[in-house]
């Protein structure tokens, strides 16, 4: 059990343990507001199939609903679902007490096992046949094609464009091209310390949280550098527009140099040579005109 129990107990004293690691210009944190959508997830793209992790830090108040659901509605459990948590419910249950799944049935290991497996069939057909279909539906296939093609993916079917919500916009080649230079841009200027670069390129709130992290890392005496950044593929979550303000969310997947270095350059954490690869769901924002500039980071999951 020891020999099973140590590298598990390192692994984790390592995860949590702080470091200088995600030292890049956002931390490898979520923070930021996208407008009314700051706590719904944005949706899955290839990119980013597992989606964005949940809103860290921001200035909008959660006010809005935090999923699709809409306000005061209540999704009534299906029946595949309310029966199969009875059946493995009641199977577990029997099981403790001794009795199986089925009263004076099955006996002994191999009866537990039957009745394992029978939970296991019975629970996909079930999932098949009453979730699966919906559950496709819902999600749809992941939409936008690759940033820079200079193609426009057909508008996805995003909450935006139903009754009563925010209205799709369409993000064209050059709205692409400026998220490409956005995203090398901020890295230069964060590596550089350059808060005047920042700021033409950011709102004031995510300019306050870079800010703050690299006052962080003045503390401590050190300066993260990020080099050679090169986008590897990017595409369309969401585009929409609301009071005034036009939004896009795009998820890039890119490669850099990322590398932490003291008073005398000495590198105490990355590498300068070594490249590493970051997927983040950035969301860009601009007045009606106007050029667009970061409002939000948030994590793939």
């Amino acid at each position: 059990m020891t020999r099973f129990l140590l590298p598990a107990a390192l692994a984790l004293a390592v995860a949590l343990a702080p470091g200088l690691a995600d030292a890049r210009a956002g931390s490898g944190t979520s923070s930021g507001s996208a407008g009314s959508r700051t706590y719904t997830a944005p949706p899955s793209t290839n990119t980013a199939p597992s989606g964005a992790a949940p809103m860290q830090r921001s200035l909008t108040s959660p006010t809005a609903p935090t999923t699709a659901t809409a306000p005061g509605y209540a999704p009534r459990p299906s029946f595949g679902g309310g029966f199969m948590g009875g059946l493995i419910g009641g199977g577990i249950i029997g099981m403790m007490m001794g009795n199986g799944m089925f009263h004076g049935g099955f006996g002994g290991m191999f009866g537990l096992l039957i009745q394992l497996a029978l939970v296991f069939f019975i629970g996909r057909w079930l999932f098949r046949t009453f979730l699966g279909g919906s559950l496709a539906t819902a999600q749809g296939p992941a939409h936008g094609a690759n940033m820079f093609t200079g193609q426009q993916p057909a508008p996805p079917p995003m909450g935006g464009g139903s009754a009563g919500g925010p209205p799709p916009i369409q993000v064209t080649p050059q709205d692409y091209a400026q998220f490409e230079q956005l995203l090398k841009g901020i890295q230069a200027a964060w590596s550089a310390q350059d808060l005047n670069g920042l700021r033409a390129m950011t709102t004031p709130e995510m300019l306050s949280y870079f800010n703050e992290q690299l006052a962080e890392q003045a503390s401590r005496g050190v300066r993260n550098m990020v080099g050679d950044v090169k986008l590897q593929s990017g595409d369309l979550a969401q585009a929409w527009a609301e009071r005034g303000v036009e939004y896009a969310t795009v998820a890039m997947r890119f490669s850099m140099t990322d590398a932490t270095v003291d008073q005398t350059n000495r590198v105490v954490d990355g590498s300068t040579t070594e490249h590493v690869t970051a997927t983040e769901i950035w969301t860009f924002m601009r007045a009606r005109g106007g050029h667009w500039v970061l409002s939000a980071i948030q994590q793939a999951r």
